[in-house]
């Protein structure tokens, strides 16, 4: 079973993830993780760690020669900024207690966190919860994106607004995400990007922040994975969970989402026809790829709305934890707008649970293996 865990503080040594059941025979190497990360580090909008850190990927164990071994793929990623942090974020113990943080900011899991547990120092959830963690993710995507390659599975992302800036040109083919990796939002409509920006260069004027809604889409996965005999088999469940796993995701949609509960029937579900070559086909992809939670051999595409960052120039009001006195909230370095980077670890997460499905439908100990069961599955369709 493809698994992960993942470790570190935002400005803590570094990040580090564990990657269990990869199979054997998909080769990787550090470069093609970097080039997962350093999508991720872009977007316009992104704060001022975007300019210390540069991430770097090392891979530490499961891989040789490489290729992946069998074994669990180790991966880390050094923190740069840890040599700034180093009096607040020691590992070891100083005998020198930072100044706690006692100023919850509103809409971040500060408070939850606190009072979860039972801390006195609010910079204990800032660190974990920080959506810097999303990197060990990213790398953790990179792995299974690799292998889905090798079966033609790919996917793509796209950004449909920023605040009130809105678009509906959506992701078609794989051609469309060679325009949005040329976008400075990660958006395929150009003149939506140029207002996107600007939207986002008012927000920043004003001290504010923003959100926005993007789409991951995957080309060329079979039917059949996933199961609608289970509730935690349907695939459907396992990508909405794991996309609203992300930090600051508020919603998730299969397909045309809530834009079905406003419609009829007959205006809503996919229809089949027949091909020249006697293959069923849909006339349109309304449900996204998946019903009974189980792909259908359609596109698979997940929409997800991100709320803005809770972290402002100009602080909203909280309460004291230690005074029990109203006050500002927290300010700490971050971004106006995050949305395009989101885009990315959705790519990374929805990757993630599709290559779940698809070795428990054709897993095998080595690709080898996997392309056999595949091509049996196929002669049998």
């Amino acid at each position: 079973m493809f698994r992960f865990l993942t470790a570190g503080e935002s400005h803590g040594p570094g990040l580090t993830a564990i990657v269990d059941g990869v199979p054997a025979g998909i080769s990787i190497s550090a470069k093609d993780i970097n080039v997962e990360l350093k999508r991720r580090q872009g977007g316009f909008g992104r704060g001022g760690r975007m300019d210390i850190e540069s991430d770097a990927a090392e891979i530490l164990g499961g891989v040789r020669e490489g290729m992946t071994i069998g074994s669990p793929v180790s991966i880390l990623i050094r923190n740069k900024d840890y040599k700034n942090w180093q009096d607040r974020m020691s590992v070891e113990a100083t005998g020198k207690k930072p100044e706690p943080i006692t100023t919850p900011r509103p809409g971040h899991a500060d408070m939850a966190g606190y009072l979860k547990y039972g801390f006195d120092d609010i910079r204990n959830v800032i660190e974990r919860a920080s959506a810097r963690e999303t990197a060990a993710r990213t790398a953790v995507g990179a792995v299974a994106k690799k292998m889905l390659t090798i079966f033609d599975i790919r996917l793509a992302s796209n950004v449909l607004s920023i605040g009130d800036v809105k678009t509906e040109s959506v992701i078609n083919d794989m051609e469309d995400a060679k325009i949005i990796n040329g976008s400075q939002v990660r958006c395929i409509n150009e003149k939506a990007s140029k207002r996107m920006v600007e939207a986002i260069k008012k927000a920043k004027e004003e001290g504010d922040t923003l959100g926005g809604v993007f789409e991951i889409v995957v080309f060329g996965l079979p039917p059949g994975l996933g199961s609608y005999t289970q509730w935690d088999m349907r695939l459907d469940s396992r990508l909405a969970g794991a996309v609203m796993s992300i930090p600051a995701i508020k919603g998730v949609a299969i397909g045309d989402g809530f834009a079905v509960s406003e419609k009829k029937g007959s205006q809503v579900h996919d229809e089949m026809s027949l091909t020249r070559d006697k293959r069923i086909k849909r006339t349109t992809n309304r449900a996204g790829g998946l019903e009974g939670g189980v792909t259908n051999g359609e596109p698979v595409r997940v929409t997800a709305a991100m709320k803005p960052i809770p972290t402002l120039k100009k602080p909203l009001h909280t309460v004291d934890v230690k005074s029990t006195k109203e006050a500002l909230a927290l300010k700490e370095r971050s971004d106006v707008c995050a949305v395009p980077s989101a885009a990315v670890v959705g790519e990374a997460v929805v990757a993630i649970e599709v290559a779940k499905a698809f070795l428990e439908k054709f897993g095998g100990d080595s690709i080898k293996e996997i392309e056999r069961n595949l091509s049996s599955y196929k002669e049998g369709m």
